[in-house]
């Protein structure tokens, strides 16, 4: 007779991927009761994932509530720092190490998102997707490492700078400019490459705030 195992539910995965698609956007109130019945697991594991993500700076208090974490102009422009010099490095190791097949799945990656153009969500996934396929390219573990506590902090962010007009299709371009820098071998123009596409997503972001900010009444 075959026993079949139930599927294990990771309490804190489950919510950190609900922030990071947006179910829960910064200044959401997270209940553990609600929580433990969304998801289908008890109050404990809920707990310990809640507990886990404040010491990460993902949540914080509001009295006696947890809500999801923003950031402020200037941890948004000390986050991009950090994350446009590490993937830069990702990119210059890329250059280094990646192999064939790792290199071909980027480039497909870029031409199978062209089919995602107009889409913000789409594309902020796709994004995501290709971002992470560099950071394995490296072939450093520390540093992927790094690069992931980086990208759960971007998950604060409650819109994507994807939604700018035009600049889906501009950073096709970009991810293609580091496709090519990553295949050709050279880790200098792929670490400038990557920079760049990570210093102009930032300025995105940038005239992406500063429309929210007129709106205000």
């Amino acid at each position: 007779m075959t026993v079949v195992k139930p599927v294990h539910k990771d309490a804190y995965a489950l919510i950190l991927d609900a922030i990071d698609v947006g179910i829960y956007k910064p200044g959401d109130r997270l209940v553990e009761s609600e929580l433990a019945e969304r998801f289908g697991v008890s109050r404990t594991p809920v707990r310990e994932a809640l507990q886990r993500l404040e010491t990460q700076s993902l949540l914080s208090r509001d009295g006696r509530s947890l809500i999801v974490a923003s950031l402020n102009h200037n941890q948004l422009a000390e986050l991009y720092v950090v994350r446009g010099e590490l993937e830069g490095l990702a990119a210059r190791l890329a250059a280094r190490h990646a192999s064939a097949e790792e290199i071909r799945v980027l480039s497909d990656m870029v031409k199978e998102d062209e089919a995602l153009l107009g889409d913000p969500a789409a594309m902020s996934r796709a994004n995501r997707r290709f971002h992470k396929q560099v950071h394995l390219a490296s072939h450093n573990h520390f540093l992927v490492q790094q690069l992931d506590l980086v990208h759960r902090s971007m998950a604060l962010l409650a819109t994507t700078s994807l939604a700018v007009k035009g600049r889906d299709k501009r950073a096709l371009a970009e991810h293609q400019a580091i496709v090519d820098a990553i295949a050709s071998g050279d880790g200098d123009a792929a670490y400038r490459a990557l920079k760049n596409h990570i210093s102009i997503s930032f300025e995105a972001r940038l005239r992406l705030d500063a429309v929210g900010y007129g709106n205000e009444t």
